[in-house]
């Protein structure tokens, strides 16, 4: 399952996967991986969820990104669930690249069993009807 996760600049876009990947870790029986462009939020996720940098990583493009996931979920067959965050910050994630993700995203974590969320810079509105099943838009009001 790929659940893009919307919503406006503040609206608590971040703040939703970080209460998530806590929630999950707390009551899953896999592990859990938050991928973040930097270090920012290592004191609010659960140490036991492996917070990774991805700039430390030189992805610069869809391809390198989806290869990223790829071996993160080969290093770890217990993986259940990946958060991204602000990964568009340094991957351009136009709504056909978000096309693509999906369908590649949908296979191998149908194969491997693994959930990926990933905070997306976009609203509903933004978003074509065929991506709007694999969405979930953060309301303003989340972040209070």
């Amino acid at each position: 399952m790929v659940k893009f996760i919307l919503g406006e600049k503040g609206s608590g876009k971040t703040k939703w996967l970080i209460d998530n990947a806590n929630k999950d870790m707390g009551e899953g029986n896999g592990n859990i991986a938050f991928i973040d462009v930097d270090d920012n939020h290592i004191f609010s996720l659960n140490h036991n969820v492996r917070l990774i940098n991805a700039m430390e990583f030189n992805i610069i493009n869809i391809e390198s990104f989806y290869g990223f996931l790829c071996g993160i979920i080969g290093m770890d067959y217990d993986l259940e669930k990946i958060y991204v965050d602000s990964i568009y910050k340094v991957v351009e994630l136009d709504v056909e690249t978000l096309e693509t993700l999906l369908e590649k995203l949908n296979k191998i974590g149908e194969k491997f069993e693994t959930e990926f969320f990933i905070n997306v810079d976009y609203t509903l509105e933004d978003i074509p009807e065929s991506l709007r099943d694999n969405c979930i838009e953060i309301e303003v009001d989340y972040a209070i």
